[in-house]
């Protein structure tokens, strides 16, 4: 009969905060929270099936976990230097990120006070996108590509600005371009379909 995994009881108070804290915090990495909250449900007497259910994650994943954090603690839910692929950018870098997608971008337009349309960047990119986050991100000193960006944001549950294809504007007279502008319109009924007269046979 296989024996029942659980994470090792924490050394003391301040152990026991500090992963339960982690767990549930929203603005830590979502790696480290993970695997915080697979110690703490295993502590709260959860077995390995239990917790992959509950975090949505493998059961071998789980099994890891609780190794490591039983062998090193805390530090033991970190990523051990050359396993795996190597991060390419830091946790600052990787904040610095985050903090971008929720700017606003610097060539975005806005009307000052003489009602004048003007952007902070004229070369800047007017929304955020994958792309321009990526290349913003590098003109930084990042090193990061367009895909990274993307998981980054979807870890962290952060939406980014997509491009419309339609400004603003004060005139009354102005309609939107764009994929839906046809919703600022009644749709054109189409007519019936002209039928030639019948003759009744005499």
């Amino acid at each position: 009969m296989p024996k029942f995994l659980r994470a090792r009881p924490p050394l003391d108070d301040s152990e026991a905060r500090k992963i339960r804290r982690l767990a549930g915090a929203r603005h830590a990495p979502a790696d480290w929270s993970e695997r915080a909250r697979i110690v703490a449900l295993s502590w709260d007497g959860l077995a390995v099936p239990a917790i992959a259910a509950e975090v949505g994650c493998h059961e071998n994943t789980v099994r890891r976990w609780l190794h490591r954090f039983s062998a090193a603690g805390i530090d033991g839910l970190g990523d051990r230097p050359g396993a795996g692929r190597k991060r390419r950018i830091t946790e600052a870098q990787r904040s610095a990120i985050i903090a971008l997608a929720r700017s606003v971008p610097p060539g975005r337009l806005a009307r000052d006070a003489d009602g004048e349309l003007s952007a902070d960047d004229e070369h800047g990119p007017g929304q955020w996108t994958l792309d321009t986050l990526a290349q913003t991100a590098r003109d930084a000193g990042i090193q990061v590509g367009r895909s990274q960006v993307r998981r980054i944001l979807r870890a962290e549950k952060v939406r980014w600005r997509r491009t419309r294809s339609w400004a603003a504007s004060t005139d009354p007279e102005f309609a939107p371009k764009g994929p839906r502008s046809w919703s600022s319109t009644p749709p054109r009924r189409k007519a019936p379909p002209s039928s030639a007269p019948t003759s009744s046979a005499r």
